[in-house]
């Protein structure tokens, strides 16, 4: 019904982080490579997503990139990346996720706010869903509102995190462009296999957190399936949704 906007159109693969490719990357592309590992590797403030920072030390992490958020081509670049992820992220290892760089515009660095990305965010998603060529899993609920929603795409389940250049104070959500990581839900489940493991893994970067940020830590970040399990409190998939469908 939506081959105009679900189209395939060539783009470049997901990359691993290897010397040898670096040649390759495109100024840009190059710089927030260098920066995401910076921050990784930061021992001094370590980055509180433990998962995420012993991805990237077994380089087991996976990046893409691709254009303007606003732009419809855009959301079908993260198509093709995420068809592709989903695919062939067992091979990768227990601890991959996918990190999506976008091409934003120094007035989106300078001018937007969080709430400006927070909608196209779920743009991104809503764009995602709509070229879906799979049934959303019938045993997760299709409302975001439900502590137990979690975007599924191509048949996965997945965590999407979000960060941006407008997050200031939260500094784990801090970055330099617009940035995507898409963690599997294999991934987070392996961590939470043993209780007592997943228990001082939440701890530890909580502890983090609180050390990280110059604010609170947000009271809508919980576990998943608790009642108050929400990344934004308010969530606008359906109404973007909508949007892609007209």
């Amino acid at each position: 019904m939506y081959i105009d906007f679900c189209e395939v159109i060539t783009i470049r693969g997901i990359y691993k982080d290897v010397a040898t490719l670096r040649q390759d990357l495109e100024e840009w592309e190059l710089a927030v490579l260098e920066a995401f590992g910076a921050k990784m590797t930061d021992k001094e403030n370590p980055f509180p997503c433990i998962p995420a920072t012993i991805g990237n030390k077994t380089n087991q992490l996976r990046y893409g990139y691709i254009g303007y958020p606003r732009s419809n081509t855009t959301t079908v670049e993260l198509v093709q990346l995420m068809k592709n992820f989903t695919n062939e992220a067992i091979m990768y290892g227990p601890n991959t996720s996918l990190i999506v760089f976008y091409e934003i515009t120094d007035n989106m660095k300078e001018d937007y706010t969080v709430e400006v990305y927070e909608q196209l965010f779920w743009r991104q998603l809503a764009g995602l869903s709509v070229c879906d060529e799979m049934d959303w899993p019938k045993n997760i609920s299709y409302n975001p509102h439900h502590p137990l929603w979690e975007f599924c795409f191509n048949g996965e389940k997945f965590s999407m995190y979000c960060a941006t250049p407008a997050h200031k104070n939260r500094k784990s959500r801090h970055f330099e462009t617009m940035m995507l990581a898409i963690t599997p839900r294999s991934v987070l489940e392996e961590f939470g296999r043993s209780e007592s493991f997943a228990s001082n893994i939440k701890k530890q970067v909580r502890k983090r957190m609180e050390k990280y940020d110059s604010i609170e830590i947000h009271p809508d970040l919980n576990s998943y399936g608790s009642e108050d399990n929400f990344e934004w409190t308010k969530c606008p998939f359906h109404q973007f949704l909508n949007l892609f469908k007209q």
